[in-house]
């Protein structure tokens, strides 16, 4: 293969795919090619496979003070090299440099070091007599080689939440990152040489078939993605032939319900950061505001202000909110679903590409929608907010409730009691109160419906990464 081809990371070296296909690597910045990657195919996967295999035979026998001793030393390396990484991931989506840097390299180094205590502090039933003349305890185990998918709106710090909680429990990884950016997790390997074993690690690239292929690998104990429902459904159905476990993290379509005693301007500031962060490529972006009445016309206002005075630009900019979609797929489906709103509804700013060379995309705010309509019931995944107003608490309820997706949400109220009948009712796996996005090492995230199913962060996510043997000892 042209040795301009990345390479895939199998048993702690950097090896050519024994594919021929390869696939371009686009900056969504200017749309030039900035790489090429191979589309890797079964007999790569095996090796990596067979890699984690042997791997595994020692590395899941190590103590836990040994992975947290390898886990903090990641940690600092990640820190050491952000400025790669930053550079290797803005080539491939564009996003702003220092939002890079502070919010996936210097969190991800944080969450590491979470992953290296969580380690060190998992726990069972404690040893005790449940039937008289035997003695039952519980051990928690690593599952073995799992299989990771990660997709492309952050690629660092989705690589990172698959790789701690599966290192930390003992297990070895066959990772494949996205197709269109692959290279900061390439970076991440690198890292990894002198400081995990070899095969411990191991990274396929390639596109959706390659991704079939180390889902449906026999040897795999447990598959994770991070990545669309459609994406998530075929990584279930597959892993269902085989019984495998599945750790799904899907999509998102988050309400922020709005009452009518919330401060307008602290909470629409909050809500459209929270929706164009990312320009929109977050699976907890706020994308449905659900209003009170009586201060819909007064958020919408504010709503609008706040949207404009977030810039859209270049990575360098240290001014840039945002940058580009991610691919022209993504950008051409964005367009699509906004151009497709019925007639009822208003785009009362944004709507449209921003130049004419990149996929840029700006803010955009569609007012009257209504409940069914597809720009409320569907991902959008872009710098997209609908609004669409309540009576009272118990529609407000059921509007948020009201789409196949149940991952994140907040309130907005200055009323404890609304705020805890409101926790309690919305169907989502997390809910934010006066705030919408922060997240936190300690705290797990995952949804319910069809957001998947499985938690990522938190001691939560490194137990999905464990398997529970009960043992039980005659005094005989």
């Amino acid at each position: 293969m042209a040795s301009d081809v990345l390479q895939n990371y199998i048993d702690g070296a950097f090896v050519d795919s024994t594919a021929t296909d390869t696939l371009d690597l686009i900056n969504p910045v200017d749309e030039t090619v900035v790489g090429r990657a191979p589309i890797s195919n079964q007999d790569d996967v095996n090796a990596a496979v067979a890699a984690a295999e042997s791997a595994f035979e020692s590395w899941g026998k190590t103590t836990p003070s040994v992975r947290q001793t390898a886990l903090l030393k990641l940690a600092d390396a990640i820190e050491a090299h952000s400025d790669e990484l930053v550079e290797a991931q803005c080539r491939n989506t564009g996003q702003p440099k220092a939002v890079i840097a502070a919010e996936e390299i210097a969190v991800s180094a944080d969450q590491v070091r979470f992953f290296a205590g969580a380690a060190r502090m998992l726990e069972g039933k404690s040893a005790g007599e449940y039937m008289d003349g035997f003695t039952s305890y519980v051990r928690r185990e690593p599952i073995g080689v799992v299989g990771q998918v990660t997709p492309w709106n952050y690629p660092f710090m989705m690589a990172i939440w698959k790789i701690g909680p599966a290192l930390a429990a003992g297990n070895t990884i066959v990772l494949k990152p996205s197709d269109t950016t692959p290279e900061s997790t390439l970076v991440l390997a690198k890292i990894t040489k002198d400081i995990l074993p070899d095969g411990v690690f191991n990274v396929v690239l390639g596109n959706g078939g390659t991704g079939a292929a180390l889902v449906g690998h026999p040897a795999l104990g447990l598959v994770s993605i991070t990545g669309s429902v459609r994406a998530g459904i075929a990584v279930a159905a597959s892993a269902a032939q085989q019984l495998k476990r599945a750790h799904l993290e899907l999509g998102g379509k988050a309400p922020a319900v709005v009452f009518a005693d919330a401060d307008i301007e602290k909470t629409a500031s909050g809500i459209a950061e929270a929706a164009f962060f990312n320009g929109g490529q977050d699976c907890t972006a706020a994308t449905r505001v659900v209003v009170h009445e009586s201060i819909h016309d007064a958020l919408v206002d504010a709503l609008v202000a706040k949207a404009k005075t977030l810039k859209v630009g270049l990575p360098d900019d240290p001014d840039t909110f945002y940058g580009p979609l991610n691919n022209i797929n993504h950008f051409t489906e964005v367009t699509k679903k906004v151009g497709a709103i019925p007639a009822h509804a208003t785009i009362v700013t944004g709507g449209k590409r921003l130049g004419d060379r990149g996929f840029f995309f700006e803010p955009t705010i569609i007012t009257g929608v209504e409940q069914h309509d597809p720009i409320v019931q569907e991902e959008i995944f872009g710098p997209v907010l609908t609004v669409q107003s309540f009576t009272d608490e118990s529609e407000a309820i059921d509007y948020a409730n009201d789409v196949r997706f149940g991952l994140a949400s907040s309130v907005w109220t200055k009323d404890h009691g609304t705020v805890e009948r409101l926790t309690r009712a919305l169907d989502f796996g997390a809910v934010w109160v006066n705030c919408h996005i922060p997240l936190v090492a300690e705290m797990p995230h995952g949804g319910f419906k069809y957001s998947g199913y499985g938690k990522d962060l938190s001691a939560y996510g490194v137990e999905d990464y464990t398997r529970i043997k009960h043992v039980m000892s005659s005094h005989d």
